[in-house]
């Protein structure tokens, strides 16, 4: 009942500001939107506001939960009737939009960065909110990348190397695929109707340097390097994949969890899941039984991966990032960089698991948010760091992905068309087809092409 109210709240809080700002008498009110709306999150995010006004007299931060799927428009109710928030916590597919709408204000930001320290973030997640003018659209907070998974004592047993490319990915999962022993090489999504099924090819289409429309608007489903990136997952899949039609992530989760699965493509969420933390996926593997955490102990990581034509890795993943509005009060900015240095690792804490940390360290103590994030406790029915299974080296990995974070249509200025275009189905449909042999793989992208003109001459028309 709390969080409903807050989220009523949400809707009303900043057309109501004016009132608030009656009633507080001396009190400066710094509005925080935040899309971590889970009543447990909204607590951890009230202590470090709490924290923050007891540092700071006369300042009063209001947090207030939205949800991720309405943070748009009601930013845009509030831009239009002049009652903004302060600052607001969101994904990175928004930056764009807000700075393009007027909602957000990049020299405040940028100021922010420059007295945290350029040099103390991810860069490749400053890459993505960095605007034309070379300013920073908003600060980035944390993040996730996808993740490939895989058997690193298989691998190691059989004199394989890492997969991190085309060629050794594809190499290994053939290697160790024996589906009459009950294991596959690799599992992946071929299911029509879901959205993993197309959030795995992009990551995979990534790493071969390959977008669906590039800056100025031109769609390019159809160019070589797409051409190849699907060609290989077509391949990977009829080579050494499940022959079951239909699987999405949690089947491919519990072939891996079961010992079944050589390589799987998968968000971090599954991290505390493979260690045995959370009873409602838990590892069943027959070495399970007496060690839960032999999944895990046992996993190699790769972030970012690379393609036959393309050397730069890259990888599926994106950032949250905390947004200033044109708006926001002096106290607004101290509040960002306390939350971006005291109150970070309290933040990160919310859910280690998925939020990576954009900001790695300080000036005086590189590399220090890093290894606070790796000591905190992930989990849901048991609680542990991740420190306790992955090597510092796999936890290096997962945050080092994010210089190659890339999300197609977003990164390439067009996040309206990449929604548009990710909000239906038929990339899924032609992907199943080409892997069923229905169709090839030119004609899948063909039909790709065809129906995102489409979209594209609707949205501009």
């Amino acid at each position: 009942m709390k969080i409903r109210y807050l989220m009523i709240f949400a809707i009303v809080a900043s057309m109501l500001l004016g009132s608030f700002s009656a009633f507080a008498q001396d009190d400066v009110i710094v509005t925080f939107w935040t899309t971590e709306n889970q009543p447990e999150r909204v607590e951890r995010q009230e202590a470090i506001a709490a924290a923050f006004e007891e540092m700071n007299p006369g300042v009063d931060v209001r947090i207030v939960p939205v949800e991720e799927n309405e943070i748009d428009r009601l930013m845009t109710v509030n831009l239009a009737s002049g009652t903004l928030p302060d600052i607001a916590l969101h994904p990175i597919v928004l930056t764009a939009k807000w700075i393009n709408d007027g909602a957000l204000d990049p020299e405040a930001t940028t100021s922010v960065i420059d007295e945290l320290g350029v040099d103390t973030f991810n860069q490749g997640a400053l890459a993505l909110t960095e605007t034309a003018d070379g300013l920073y659209g908003s600060v980035p907070s944390d993040g996730w990348g996808q993740l490939l998974v895989y058997r690193k004592d298989w691998f190691e047993a059989n004199g394989l190397e890492v997969p991190n490319s085309y060629e050794t990915i594809l190499a290994g999962a053939e290697a160790l695929n024996d589906p009459d022993n009950g294991v596959f090489g690799f599992c992946g999504p071929n299911a029509a109707d879901q959205t993993y099924t197309w959030q795995v090819l992009e990551h995979v289409a990534l790493a071969n340097g390959a977008t669906f429309v590039d800056a100025d608007g031109n769609i390019m489903w159809e160019s070589p390097e797409m051409v190849e990136a699907m060609q290989f997952y077509v391949d990977l899949m009829n080579s050494a994949g499940q022959p079951e039609a239909g699987w999405y992530w949690d089947q491919t989760r519990a072939q891996y969890f079961a010992g079944a699965c050589a390589i799987t493509i998968w968000s971090p969420f599954i991290l505390d899941e493979m260690a045995g933390l959370r009873d409602a996926a838990f590892p069943s593997c027959p070495e399970c039984e007496d060690n839960p955490a032999f999944i895990a102990e046992n996993t190699g990581i790769v972030g970012a991966i690379s393609g036959y034509s393309n050397d730069a890795p890259a990888a599926w993943g994106g950032t949250f990032n905390i947004g200033i509005t044109g708006d926001a009060d002096p106290e607004a900015l101290e509040f960002v960089k306390f939350w971006m240095s005291e109150g970070y690792l309290q933040a990160l804490g919310v859910a280690p698991e998925g939020k990576f940390p954009m900001r790695t360290g300080t000036a005086d103590a590189p590399g220090s948010f890093i290894e606070g994030w790796s000591a905190l406790d992930v989990g849901v029915d048991r609680k542990a760091p991740l420190s306790d299974f992955y090597s510092e080296e796999d936890l290096n990995t997962m945050i080092a992905a994010a210089d190659g974070y890339y999300r197609m249509g977003i990164s390439d200025g067009q996040a309206l068309l990449a929604g548009a275009v990710g909000a239906d189905f038929f990339i899924q449909e032609n992907i199943v087809a080409a892997i069923n042999g229905d169709i090839t793989v030119e004609e899948a992208l063909e039909n790709i092409q065809i129906e995102t003109e489409d979209i594209q001459f609707e949205l501009e028309g």
